[in-house]
């Protein structure tokens, strides 16, 4: 039996050049919520942007100093907090005042950088914050996953290749989680399918465990996959679930949602 579910939507920067936010939400009204992007130049990060704005949350980003243009198109409605994501100090300057705070944990080099990254925000968010962390399905947290034998080789391959030349460390991103997992702050780690561009298809549905039939097809928007991670800010259900998620477009979730109830 799957256990997919899908997410029910509710409703100082220092000398570094800042950019105060103007809220901006559904019929015009705010909704009053300070949310920050940590990673935010990238796709997925400015994806996360446009959905925070959407929803009337005040937005503040961080990003690395070579890529505050990326978000030229949102400089006027967010507060943009140059700097590594890793860095600690610009972790605290970022998240100390917000309600929630959306982490793009990259597996960047091999520096620890999606550890450093999650451990400041645990660090330095306020307690109660409502932390939402997005990583791959190669990420596991009770071990009840069940893998092919393709992915477990590509995994150890690509991974180990990678670590070698020194560009990505997956066995990082599993430490950041890990201590995500080994928090008693009011985390949600979403896994992510591979990714592919397009037109949004709707909120992804989502199961606890990779190796659900849902999952089969393998694939989500990104802009969908953002639409999820920020949905999670507000729905409670999530907390403490590290949920696997697939495009609810996709043949895989189709099928399981042309499947007679359970009497």
């Amino acid at each position: 039996m799957t256990e997919e579910t899908n997410v029910s939507a509710p409703g100082s920067a220092g000398p570094e050049a800042t950019y105060e936010a103007q809220q901006h939400g559904g019929a015009g009204r705010p909704s009053g919520l300070r949310v920050c992007v940590v990673g935010a130049s990238g796709k997925l990060g400015r994806y996360m942007v446009q959905h925070a704005l959407d929803r009337g949350y005040e937005v503040v980003a961080v990003c690395r100093e070579v890529s505050v243009d990326k978000l030229a198109e949102f400089s006027e409605r967010i507060t943009i907090i140059p700097g590594a994501t890793d860095d600690r100090e610009v972790i605290g300057r970022a998240v100390g005042a917000c309600d929630a705070v959306l982490t793009v944990l990259v597996a960047q080099g091999v520096h620890h950088y999606s550890s450093g990254t999650a451990q400041a925000v645990l660090d330095h968010a306020p307690p109660g914050t409502r932390l939402v962390f997005s990583c791959g399905y190669h990420i596991t947290r009770d071990g009840q996953d069940v893998y092919t034998w393709k992915v477990k080789a590509l995994v150890k391959v690509v991974g180990r290749l990678a670590r070698l030349v020194r560009l990505v460390d997956l066995d990082d991103q599993v430490e950041a989680c890990r201590r995500v997992f080994a928090s008693d702050t009011r985390w949600t780690v979403v896994r992510g399918s591979d990714l592919e561009e397009g037109e949004p298809q709707g909120l992804p549905v989502w199961s606890r465990h990779v190796g659900d039939p849902i999952l089969k097809s393998n694939i989500t928007r990104r802009v969908d996959f953002a639409r999820f991670m920020v949905e999670a800010i507000e729905n409670d259900e999530l907390v403490q679930e590290a949920p696997a998620i697939v495009g609810c477009r996709t043949p895989s979730a189709l099928a399981h949602a042309a499947q007679p109830a359970p009497a």
